[in-house]
């Protein structure tokens, strides 16, 4: 890459990451909703046709900021996780899902953005999926490491759910037994229903220690998939 090349690249990041910072900042204050590439525009003293050979439609910015949102709160979980890898199966799922509530108080927009509401007339494309898979896959592999190796205890399966189970399995980790899975899935809707409450206000008035009832929570959790 020529100098000139490798500085109009360098100027492209830069401005690439200026319009995600300003669009972060219309998120906090106006919600995804409400997102618009003519404010941004208007905000960065760009006009709107520059703005557009970065980011062609409002879709595609949200699109960027949802993969960075899910990277980010990926690698806080991936952090997390390689902090303890010496631990106990539970405490470093425990772990895990502390760094999941660290990032979300920290990022409350971010959060709500792929969390919260679906944002009106945008669908997010497969191009998400990768990102939004990583705290997932970390939980697995926690799990699968249990499995391998003190085994995993107490997992069990309602008659009708086998079907179900076996094919959840077959697409999220084969080599993991179908009732690990089942509890797996179900344990990771329950993480985030617990982070949305806490972070969505349901919690006034009614949980006051958070910290203490999460981790109280969390650890019953990693409990009903097995972990020891």
């Amino acid at each position: 890459m020529s100098t000139a090349q490798g500085a109009r690249a360098r100027a492209r990041k830069e401005v690439t990451a200026a319009i995600k910072e300003e669009a972060r900042r219309q998120l906090a204050k106006e919600g995804a909703a409400k997102l618009s590439l003519r404010a941004v525009a208007r905000e960065l003293g760009m006009v709107s046709s520059a703005l557009y050979r970065y980011f062609p439609s409002r879709d595609e910015l949200l699109t960027a900021l949802i993969i960075d949102a899910y990277d980010s709160l990926g690698e806080a979980a991936e952090r997390a996780r390689d902090a303890t890898a010496d631990a106990a199966p539970v405490a470093r799922w425990t772990a895990v899902c502390e760094a999941v509530r660290g990032w979300a108080l920290t990022h409350p927009h971010e959060y709500a953005l792929i969390y919260g509401s679906p944002v009106p007339g945008y669908a997010a494309p497969q191009t998400t999926v990768p990102a939004a898979a990583r705290v997932g896959l970390v939980f697995i592999g926690i799990v699968r490491d249990a499995h391998e190796g003190s085994g995993l205890a107490g997992l069990s399966l309602a008659a009708g759910l086998h079907a179900e189970a076996e094919r959840m399995a077959a697409d999220l980790a084969p080599e993991l037994p179908a009732e690990a899975i089942t509890a797996l899935v179900a344990a990771w809707a329950q993480l985030f229903g617990l982070v949305s409450f806490e972070l969505f206000g349901q919690f006034n008035k009614v949980v006051e220690d958070r910290e203490t009832f999460f981790r109280h929570a969390v650890t019953g959790l990693a409990r009903t998939v097995g972990l020891r």
